[in-house]
């Protein structure tokens, strides 16, 4: 699976998975790719940056980090926590319960937990709309 940046031509920017690149194209052309926030089917992949390996450990990162970079880093985490704080923990039943709260078969609120790439491939399939939270190697649930 290949996660891509898209873009649309009123600027919205999103991201989707796709099994490859001619995948993507193919469904482009066939005008299955639609934004979010506005439907418009006139939709480009964004520039985004590759995701690379260094071997190194998160310590060690994190330790290279600037100021604006570590304040930056805080202020993720307290949006992380405090999307936690107003939503219920579900565990490995997310998508589960995320797909009933789409179809109206649960009460719609705010929920958060694990689920594995299949499943979240099959939610946004489904159109159920979610996003992934950041974990931080200090986070407890």
């Amino acid at each position: 699976m290949i996660r891509f940046s898209l873009i649309c031509e009123h600027e919205h920017e999103f991201e989707a998975w796709f099994r490859s690149n001619d995948d993507f194209d193919t469904q482009k052309r066939r005008g299955f790719i639609d934004c979010p926030a506005c439907g418009s089917h006139k939709v480009e992949k964004a520039l985004m940056a590759p995701a690379v390996s260094t071997g190194r450990s998160q310590e060690k990162i994190a330790l290279a980090m600037g100021e604006a970079q570590k304040q930056a880093l805080a202020q993720l985490k307290a949006l992380a926590e405090k999307v936690r704080e107003n939503a219920d923990y579900v565990g490995d039943k997310f998508a589960e319960e995320a797909r009933k709260i789409h179809f109206g078969e649960s009460d719609p609120r705010g929920i958060y937990g694990e689920a594995t790439l299949d499943e979240a491939k099959s939610l946004a399939e489904d159109g159920v709309e979610f996003m992934p939270i950041p974990s931080f190697p200090d986070d407890r649930n």
